[in-house]
């Protein structure tokens, strides 16, 4: 019990800096090759927070545990509403516009209301991850056609250290044209060991105490792969960046469904049955 619980805390551990360092160098790579940071925002960045959950979801799914997999992204998502929301409440009051109420938040909606109608069959299989993966690439054209003119306007008072949240060590001797590269790397290198730990320490704990994996999953594996986006929105909450707050919450929750599902079903199906996850979706 007491190697399974180090290895719980070191997978977390690993996550959370997997996801940092993957995210920071996607920022690097973009500012070389002049992509705006908003347009990295609104995909490298939602993606890179939702990496912990794709490496945790998609390791148990290859290693036979499809209720620990699917409990992480529905977990993961009750804790971005219920922990994140909530704790970025607290520390700062949150407003939104319009056109959140309007489209993203309708979107998110959507994307929830169709994971049930998809596991009605007893699972999932690679067409459906397929599927998502398809939506997931309408989603971003559709978000990124519609946002051209305020993205054009929000380039021109942006600064260049948009994503400079937490200070990642460096070696002196990394040209800063491989900074990038590096921290890339560094990311999935993380992400992955870290992913192995977490699934292998809560798979252990699991069958130690008898809890369900299910259980495990919706529970310590969804907050452990939860902190990259409770970081990054704590910060924003203290920087009174309340959109950043939202839009990674509700890109998150879209990301998790449509990234993470859709590439673990897409590399192997994932079987399940209807009942004992009803309650939780």
């Amino acid at each position: 019990m007491f190697v399974s619980i180090l290895l719980l805390i070191g997978g977390v551990v690993g996550l959370f800096y997997g996801g940092e360092f993957l995210v920071r160098g996607a920022t690097l790579l973009a500012k070389r090759f002049d992509i705006s940071s908003m347009v990295v925002g609104l995909t490298v960045v939602a993606f890179g927070t939702s990496a912990p959950e794709l490496a945790a979801t998609l390791a148990a799914n290859l290693d036979g545990f499809p209720d620990l997999a699917l409990g992480n992204v529905v977990g993961s998502n009750i804790a971005n509403i219920g922990l994140i929301l909530g704790a970025t409440a607290l520390a700062y009051p949150l407003t939104t516009q319009r056109r959140f109420l309007l489209r993203e938040l309708p979107i998110a909606l959507a994307v929830a209301l169709l994971l049930p109608l998809l596991l009605l069959g007893g699972g999932m299989v690679r067409w459906e991850g397929a599927l998502l993966l398809g939506l997931l690439a309408v989603y971003l054209v559709l978000l990124l056609r519609a946002d051209s003119d305020v993205l054009s306007e929000a380039l021109e008072d942006e600064g260049e250290d948009g994503h400079d949240d937490v200070p990642l060590p460096v070696p002196e001797a990394i040209p800063s044209g491989l900074r990038g590269p590096f921290f890339v790397a560094i990311g999935v290198v993380l992400l992955v060991a870290g992913a192995r730990m977490l699934v292998t320490g809560a798979v252990d704990i699991a069958a130690t105490l008898g809890v369900p994996e299910r259980v495990i999953g919706l529970t310590m594996v969804a907050f452990g792969t939860s902190l990259p986006e409770l970081a990054a929105s704590l910060v924003a909450a203290l920087r009174r960046e309340t959109d950043i707050i939202l839009g990674n919450i509700v890109g998150s929750n879209v990301f998790n469904v449509l990234a993470v599902l859709g590439v673990t079903t897409l590399a192997s199906p994932l079987p399940m049955a209807w009942e004992p996850v009803q309650l939780d979706l």
